[in-house]
C-alpha cells in the first residue's frame, strides 16, 4: 500500500479503474458459466425429448408390424398352412412394408412351408432355437442382431405362433424379417440439429439401427446404458462410435427389447451459447471500455488541472509572475485552489512591481545624476578646448592671410608661366581651403551652452555639413541630406549639432572600417507630433548583441585610441534631457540607422510656403 501511495496520482486513478473492473469481469465470466449451463440442460432436454418422440414413432411403427403380423397369423391361410396360398398373402403383404425383407411361414420342426420372397436353394428346413420356445410358450419373440441367411441383410426377427382354430395349440410359426439398414427410415420425420445422429440399440448394446452411416456401424457395440421400461428419458454426454461428443438423450423401446438414443453434437450448444457470449461481451466490452474511458477522462482533467497549477508555480519560481489564465475546472476544490493560486500570484506581481517601481525612479534619480555629472565635465572641456582652438585659429589666421596676399600679388605680375600660375592657384586653393578649416574651428569655438530656444534642425544639419564636408570627401563618402519638413524644435542648438555630429562620425568611422565605397543620408522629416532626425549609413551595421549597450558610458567596438565611449552616452543624456527619443536600428543598405525625435515647437504660425519645403542633395 505505501508503494502504491508514492505513485504518481494518474497511475493511483488507473489502479482504482482496474480494482472496479475485475469484479466485473468475474461477474461477466460467472454469467457467461451460468449460460452454458442453462444452455447445455436445454440441450440435454432437447436430446431427450427428441429420444421420446423417436422411441414412440418407432413404437408405433413396431406397434403396426406386430398388428400386421398377428393378424397374417390368424389369418385362414396360414392357419391351414396352405404354402402356396401363403406365398400369395406374403407378397402382397410385403409390397406395402418395404422394411420388411420376408415373411416365412415355418412349420413346428422347422420345415419352409412358404415365404414372401423366394429363398435361396436348401432351405427347405431351418434350425432355429427359439422355434420350438415360441411353439411351447405360443408368445412373440424378437430376435437379437443377426445376419440373415436368405438376403444377407442386418435383420431382427419378429417370431409370431400360429395358433389352430381353437387357439389352444401353435401349429406353426411366422418369421417377420425387418431390414435394420432401412429401419433409419422411422425417424426421417423426426426434426434434428445438424450433425445429429439416432440410434437404436438391443438390450446388449449393440446397435441394430442408425440415422447416419447406418452400413458402418450397425452390429458394432455402442457402450449405451439400459434404460428401464417405462423411465424418464436418461441424458449423458458421451463420445459415439464416431469419435463425435454429443449430448445423449437415452429412452426404452419395444418394451424395454430396445434402446433409442438421439445425440445432439455440442456444436449446437456452441452455436446457442455463443451468440450469448458475444452479446455478453460486447456489453461487457462496452462497460469496462466506458468505465476505463471515464477513468482516463477523470485522470486526465485531475493531471491537467495539477499540471497546469505545477507549470505556473515553476514559471513563478522562474520570475514570471503573469496572470494565470482562469480555466474551467472538475470539482470545486480545484476552482479553490485555482483560485488561491490566482490571489497568490497576484499579490507577488503586486509587491514585485511595486519593487520595480522604487528601483526604476533610483536608477533614473542615479543615471540622472550621472547625466548631470557627464555635462559639467563636457562643458569644461568644452569651454578649455574652445579657449584653445581660439587662440590658435587666431595665431594661424594670420600667416594664411599674409600667404593668399603674396600669392595673389604673384598671381597678378606679368610675364609668370604657365607652370608657376599653377602651382600659385595650387597655393591659393590649399590656402583658402586652411582658412575655412580655421573659420569653422572658430565658429564651433565660440559657441557655448545657451537656454534652450526655437531650432531650425535644416540649419543644424548645415553646420554638420561644413563641418564635416572635406573629411567626407578625403575619404571618398557621400553624404545626402533629405528634409521634408520645416517644423522647428525646442532645444539647444550647440548641443542638438554636437548630437548629429556625433551620428555623423560614427557612420563615417564606420563606413571606413568596412573598406567600401560609403553613403551617409541624412533625414529630416515628420513623426506625428514630433520631428524625426535620421543618420543612415551603408557600413557593417550593429552587431545584435551590441545593440542593448549602446547607449551605455565608455561602451565602444572602435579599436583603442579611437574612441572614448561617451558619445553616443553624452547624446542619450542630451536628448533624454529634452524628453525626447534617441535610437538604433537597421536599414535597407545593410548599415545602421541612428535617430532621435524632438517635440515639435509651437511657431507663429509662418507659412510652410515661405521657405523652401523640401531640402535635398548630395555634398
Amino acid at each position: 500500500m505505501q508503494f502504491l501511495y508514492r505513485q504518481p496520482i494518474r497511475q493511483q486513478l488507473m489502479a482504482a479503474t482496474l480494482v472496479l473492473a475485475v469484479p466485473l469481469a468475474a461477474a461477466i465470466a460467472w454469467a457467461a458459466n451460468a449460460t452454458r449451463l442453462e444452455q447445455q440442460a436445454v440441450v440435454k432436454e432437447q436430446a431427450a425429448g427428441v429420444a421420446a418422440t423417436a422411441a414412440a414413432q418407432l413404437d408405433s411403427y413396431l406397434a403396426g408390424l406386430d398388428a400386421m403380423a398377428s393378424a397374417v397369423a390368424r389369418h385362414p391361410v396360414v392357419v391351414s398352412l396352405d404354402g402356396e396360398k401363403a406365398n400369395r398373402l406374403f407378397v402382397d403383404l410385403l409390397d406395402s412394408r418395404p422394411l420388411v425383407t420376408n415373411l416365412i411361414l415355418l412349420s413346428p420342426d422347422g420345415r419352409v412351408l412358404g415365404a414372401g420372397r423366394p429363398l435361396p436353394p436348401g432351405f427347405d428346413r431351418v434350425e432355429w432355437p427359439f422355434i420350438p420356445d415360441v411353439i411351447h410358450t405360443k408368445q412373440p419373440y424378437v430376435t437379437d442382431f443377426e445376419t440373415s441367411p436368405f438376403s444377407g441383410k442386418s435383420v431382427v426377427a419378429l417370431v409370431y405362433p400360429i395358433r389352430d382354430e381353437h387357439d389352444a395349440a401353435a401349429v406353426g410359426v411366422l418369421v417377420l424379417g425387418v431390414d435394420l439398414v432401412r429401419l433409419q427410415t422411422v425417424f426421417a420425420s423426426v426434426p434434428l440439429p445438424e450433425g445429429s445422429v439416432i440410434s437404436v440399440v438391443d438390450r446388449e448394446g449393440v446397435v441394430i439401427a442408425r440415422s447416419a452411416e447406418a452400413d458402418k456401424f450397425i452390429g458394432q457395440k455402442s457402450g449405451t446404458p439400459p434404460v428401464t421400461p417405462g423411465a424418464p428419458p436418461v441424458t449423458s454426454l458421451r463420445t459415439g462410435l464416431d469419435g463425435a461428443q454429443r449430448f445423449y438423450g437415452d429412452v426404452a423401446a419395444m418394451q424395454g427389447a430396445w434402446t433409442v438414443s438421439v445425440g445432439i453434437p455440442r456444436a449446437v450448444l456452441l452455436a446457442r451459447i455463443l451468440p450469448v457470449w458475444a452479446r455478453n461481451l460486447a456489453i461487457a466490452t462496452a462497460m469496462i471500455t466506458a468505465m476505463v474511458l471515464l477513468g482516463l477522462i477523470i485522470v486526465w482533467q485531475t493531471t491537467m488541472h495539477l499540471n497546469r497549477l505545477r507549470s505556473a508555480a515553476q514559471r513563478i519560481a522562474d520570475g514570471d509572475l503573469s496572470p494565470l489564465h482562469r480555466a474551467p475546472t472538475p470539482n470545486l476544490e480545484f476552482a479553490q485552489l485555482q483560485d488561491t493560486f490566482i490571489t497568490m500570484a497576484v499579490s507577488l506581481r503586486d509587491t514585485r512591481d511595486a519593487l520595480n517601481r522604487q528601483m526604476a525612479q533610483e536608477r533614473k534619480l542615479n543615471e540622472v545624476l550621472q547625466s548631470l555629472q557627464r555635462q559639467v565635465v563636457r562643458q569644461e572641456r568644452l569651454a578649455a578646448v574652445g579657449l584653445l582652438v581660439s587662440g590658435v585659429a587666431h595665431e594661424v589666421n594670420n600667416p594664411l592671410q599674409g600667404i593668399l596676399g603674396t600669392a595673389e600679388l604673384l598671381e597678378r605680375q606679368a610675364g609668370m608661366s604657365p607652370q608657376a600660375l599653377d602651382e600659385i592657384q595650387f597655393l591659393k586653393t590649399q590656402a583658402g581651403r586652411a582658412r575655412e578649416i580655421i573659420r569653422n574651428l572658430s565658429r564651433f569655438s565660440t559657441q557655448h551652452s545657451r537656454p534652450p530656444s526655437i531650432v531650425d534642425l535644416a540649419d543644424v544639419i548645415k553646420e554638420v555639413v561644413q563641418l564635416r564636408r572635406r573629411d567626407l570627401e578625403d575619404a571618398n563618402i557621400a553624404l545626402e541630406v533629405q528634409a521634408t519638413t520645416v517644423r522647428k524644435v525646442y532645444a539647444n542648438a550647440t548641443e542638438i549639432e554636437q548630437v548629429t555630429l556625433n551620428f555623423v562620425i560614427n557612420a563615417q568611422q564606420s563606413i571606413d572600417a568596412s573598406g567600401s565605397t560609403g553613403r551617409i543620408l541624412i533625414r529630416l522629416s515628420d513623426a506625428g507630433k514630433k520631428v524625426s532626425l535620421e543618420v543612415l549609413d551603408n557600413g557593417p551595421g550593429v552587431k545584435p548583441e551590441d545593440e542593448a549597450k549602446l547607449f551605455q558610458p565608455f561602451f565602444t567596438t572602435k579599436p583603442v585610441g579611437k574612441g572614448t565611449g561617451l558619445g553616443l552616452s553624452v547624446s542619450y543624456g542630451i536628448i533624454d534631457a529634452y524628453g525626447g527619443t534617441i535610437g538604433y536600428r537597421g536599414n535597407d543598405w545593410g548599415g545602421a540607422t541612428f535617430f532621435f525625435e524632438l517635440a515639435a515647437a509651437e511657431t507663429d504660425g509662418t507659412d510652410i510656403n515661405d521657405r523652401q519645403a523640401v531640402l535635398r542633395g548630395s555634398v
